[in-house]
């Protein structure tokens, strides 16, 4: 047997990356996941964010108090008001690491940024990258592509007001068929403005402006009647405001830190929620159940930390448990500031007081009216669940903390075998399930959570899903309802949506529902297959593949095989997030479409009737033939 020679190691094999380099290499150190913008937290959103954050430290620091955006198509304008950049610093500060302003302390004692590291990632991951800055009649301004300088303009005098303007064009070779989706672009500047109350944000000619804080920020999210006057309580490193809604069956919150959205909580929001219980319990002296005390609760909680350590650059989670280095743990700050301020506002307003127990005296009893039925359920799912025939489960989970892959996890709701069997065998088994529904599932609208335990199907769905008390165990990140683009699978999604809606609201609320695209056409040649989803897409493969492509209509999941599906299943995935707008409530949106018919709705289907024309597709093949 010859002896095996290992590779010689040398200085040959070491090499040290530009920054560029290495931010393109390893974007998910600090963006997190790129995604094509269908998720909240997809990296154009991070990148968006990263700029935002600087010009929002501006505003903390009393130094400019607008911020204008722009966005059209995929490039983003983003121009404050505040200082500007130092101009001699300009070049350095978007393209040299460990060069920035917050880590002088003085200067930024709570920003939201994180040593200016975010602003170099936007600069490496965009194809195009403008900074100019304006300072005392000057200007200073460069140009970039993927965190290469391409132009260098010169200092020049300027008639503008002082700050800076940063525009990108995230780069398509990193962030494939990527969009930017409105309704996220909004809520993320709605919660910029509550968190700032004063500041002004422009996005695309429309305003975003608060000036009563966190109370303004429940009052817009509120779904339903809320059963007392939101409490609104202030203190110099921390807001909460607090109120519990008459039909909500979850817990819905928002948290924040420095101004970030941490949308998967932290130290901060643990404590809020410990501290709430313990208040409540103080108060009445009552040993309430905390699921009771919680119940439909609705509310903000922001808190300021002068050295925040997340437990990643995306900062969606704070991982720090100090105030100050050194100082008071953010529980025990949290405990004591609603102790006191919680109890001493319950106590001026009786009313209040006695709306919330109320509250919980009516939660207790639901409860224990739901305990029996529950108990059958669970027992029926646990009898079942070791030969589910409906879950087809995957091995890393989103509620697995030491999961690898838990953001990557999904799973797809189908409808049949035929659907189910197609995904089941092209899937990626590390991190994605599949859920198999029979038939058409019963319409939710108007029942009571009863139907969730009575139905055995929807009882599965819940545990497969881990949902029963709250979002915070959910073991998939993204829950995908995959069905035909026919008028029963049309008729199952809107069965699924209802059912999510109305039973667990905040799956939605916090981006976790979505729709599957699949491709309705494929158009291929001898060289070359193309996968089409739109009837614009077709047309585009029949011009350039040229003469007599086949092209094939998919009218079914169940049609497509396995090794194809993988293709719209893996890396080039198309999702279709469900997002509830501003403009109507869960409540009006569920009567509008599930209630009793209405002249309303049947006009609304009229005017919105498609009739799709196969015959078409049928005579430009056959001319192409011919």
């Amino acid at each position: 047997m010859s002896e095996i020679n290992p590779v010689n190691y040398s200085e040959d094999n070491i090499r040290t990356l530009d920054w560029q380099e290495h931010i393109r290499l390893r974007p998910g150190m600090y963006i997190g996941k790129l995604g094509d913008g269908s998720s909240a937290d997809d990296g154009i959103y991070i990148l968006l964010k990263e700029i935002i954050d600087n010009s929002i430290d501006e505003f903390v620091m009393k130094a400019g108090k607008r911020i204008e955006i722009k966005m059209d198509e995929g490039k983003v304008t983003i121009r404050d008001y505040g200082r500007g950049i130092p101009l001699g610093k300009v070049v350095d500060a978007v393209s040299k690491m460990n060069t920035g302003g917050k880590y002088d302390s003085k200067a930024f004692k709570k920003s939201v940024g994180l040593n200016g590291v975010g602003t170099k990632a936007v600069n490496a991951l965009s194809g195009f990258f403008r900074v100019k800055s304006v300072r005392e009649n000057r200007v200073k301004m460069a140009e970039f592509s993927r965190g290469v300088i391409k132009t260098d303009y010169p200092e020049a005098d300027s008639s503008d007001r002082n700050g800076t303007e940063i525009s990108f064009i995230p780069d398509e070779d990193i962030f494939l068929n990527f969009k930017f989706r409105k309704e996220y672009v909004e809520r993320m500047l709605r919660n910029y403005a509550y968190l700032n109350p004063g500041l002004t944000i422009i996005f695309n000619g429309e305003k975003f402006y608060s000036e009563n804080g966190l109370r303004d920020l429940l009052e817009e999210e509120l779904e339903s009647e809320i059963l007392y006057p939101i409490i609104h309580l202030k203190d110099d490193d921390i807001e909460v405001a607090i109120t519990h809604s008459d039909k909500s069956q979850t817990e819905t919150y928002f948290s924040f830190v420095n101004g970030q959205n941490t949308t998967q909580g932290g130290t901060h929001l643990n404590a809020f929620r410990e501290a709430f219980v313990k208040t409540v319990r103080e108060f009445y002296n009552k040993n309430f159940e905390a699921a009771d005390i919680r119940k439909s609760i609705i509310a903000a909680v922001s808190v300021k930390v002068i050295e925040p350590v997340f437990e990643s650059q995306t900062k969606t989670k704070l991982g720090s448990n100090e105030i100050e280095p050194g100082g008071v743990t953010v529980r025990t700050f949290v405990i004591d500031f609603l102790k006191n301020k919680l109890d001493n506002f319950l106590h001026k307003n009786p009313e209040v007081a006695e709306a919330l127990l109320r509250k919980i005296m009516i939660s207790e009893r639901e409860r224990k009216e739901l305990s029996g039925i529950q108990k059958l359920a669970r027992e029926r799912a646990k009898k079942v669940s070791l030969h589910n025939k409906k879950l087809r489960d995957c091995r890393h989970h989103y509620n697995d903390q030491k999961a690898a892959r838990k953001s990557e996890t999904m799973i797809f709701i189908t409808e049949g075998d035929s659907a189910s069997g197609s995904i089941t065998k092209s899937r990626d088994v590390e991190t994605q399930a599949v859920f198999s529904l029979k038939g058409k599932p019963l319409n939710c609208y108007g029942l009571t959570k009863k139907v969730v335990y009575e139905n055995e199907e929807f009882n599965l769905l819940q545990a497969a899903l881990n949902i029963e008390e709250s979002l915070e165990d959910l073991r998939y990140n993204h829950v995908v309802i995959a069905t035909d683009a026919d008028v029963d699978g049309m008729h199952i999604r809107l069965l699924m949506i209802t059912f999510f809606l109305q039973f667990f609201p905040d799956l939605i609320k916090n981006g976790h529902l979505y729709i599957l695209q699949t491709p309705l056409f494929r158009v291929r040649n001898k060289k070359e297959t193309r996968y089409c989803y739109s009837d614009a897409e077709r047309l585009k493969a029949l011009d350039e593949l040229g003469k007599n492509p086949e092209i094939t209509r998919f009218k079914g999941l169940g049609e497509i095989s396995p090794d194809e599906f993988k293709h719209f299943i893996g890396k080039d995935i198309r999702l279709e997030p469900v997002v509830v707008g501003k403009d109507q409530t869960i409540d009006q949106l569920l009567e509008f479409y599930m209630g009793k018919n209405t002249p309303d709705r049947q006009l609304f289907i009229l005017d919105n009737l498609v009739v799709e024309d196969d015959t078409n597709i049928d005579k430009k093949k056959t001319m192409m033939e011919a």
